[in-house]
């Protein structure tokens, strides 16, 4: 997901080692040079935020299987854009941050589109074909797909280890298609959670070239903007199944805006200004075992023993390619 900037955070939190990245809910940013300083252990603010920033990004796949057919994937994509950007917004008008000009702001128009509207859209539609640990899996190969990209245009070549992360990550891959998808699931799902994959990635790429010239917190809450303008074209979906809608539904697209989105981009923020990127980058690696786990406990699914050791070839494979080398 991609990240806000908070106030400088105090001397006592601030970190020996450098940090810092575009990122994304589910897949972790890329990190920069080491220092050759020594760590810091993070203090406790640090490790619960992070810790929520998870929980409410794994909780963002059970949230969308759980409405289900309550409201259409086009109507939720926009409920929960229009939510985030309103919040957004307002964490705006309070830090004031620049607003993107020039080859910055097509840049983060571009970003907005592929993510907040392209990958949202199809996440929501994966998601009445996939259960959620298995969605949440596959989106988790995005990291490989931006530095497959990276290495191509950004010239950032192919090291081994990246190289052994994709090629255990496509079995896992592999295994899930062959047979990995649990009785509450669809194939067509899992072409769909690749193809959120990689509008994943290809928004995480265009924000990173963007975040060189733009305010982070600007450049986040215009591109909710632009997402939820573009996904306007669902308005009478929206309009016509909201008063149908039960209760729980409803409420679960405003949850998903506000705190999966909005809340968890300043907390995120919080942590990757007092942490190190590798760190950071590390821990998002939970996020799939968190949604299985949520998803066993709350929606009652669960993927095949196939599915789960694809998935796990999955993450492997992701952790593997952030190897030094």
């Amino acid at each position: 997901m991609p990240r806000v900037d908070t106030p400088s955070p105090a001397a006592s939190d601030r970190p020996t080692t450098g940090a810092g990245a575009a990122g994304g809910a589910g897949a972790a940013p890329a990190a920069g040079a080491g220092s050759l300083a020594p760590a810091v252990r993070p203090s406790w603010r640090v490790v619960a935020a992070m810790a929520t920033v998870l929980v409410l990004w794994a909780s963002a796949f059970i949230a969308i299987r759980g409405i289900g057919d309550a409201l259409s994937p086009g109507a939720l994509a926009l409920g929960r854009q229009l939510v985030g950007a309103l919040a957004l917004a307002a964490f705006a008008l309070w830090r004031r941050p620049p607003f993107p000009r020039g080859r910055g702001l097509v840049l983060v128009v571009a970003y907005g589109l592929l993510w907040f509207a392209g990958y949202t859209l199809v996440l929501n539609i994966a998601e009445r074909h996939l259960d959620a640990g298995t969605t949440a899996m596959l989106v988790n190969i995005a990291p490989l797909l931006v530095a497959l990209v990276a290495g191509v245009v950004l010239k950032e070549g192919f090291p081994r280890p990246l190289m052994i992360g994709i090629g255990v990550a496509f079995t896992g891959v592999v295994l899930i298609a062959a047979g990995g998808i649990g009785p509450h699931s669809e194939p067509i799902g899992i072409l769909l959670g690749l193809l959120a994959a990689v509008l994943y990635a290809s928004g995480v790429l265009v924000q990173k070239v963007a975040l060189r010239t733009t305010d982070a917190l600007g450049a986040t809450w215009v591109g909710c903007a632009v997402g939820a303008v573009a996904l306007l074209p669902f308005l009478p979906q929206l309009v016509g199944e909201v008063p149908d809608a039960p209760a729980a539904a409803i409420w679960g697209a405003v949850y998903l805006g506000l705190f999966p989105s909005a809340v968890a981009f300043v907390l995120w923020a919080y942590v990757l200004q007092r942490s190190t990127a590798g760190a950071t980058a590390s821990a998002t690696l939970a996020v799939p075992a968190i949604v299985v786990l949520m998803s066993w406990l709350f929606l009652g699914e669960l993927p095949t023993i196939l599915g789960l050791v694809g998935g796990a070839l999955c993450v492997a494979g992701v952790a593997w390619s952030r190897r030094r080398r």
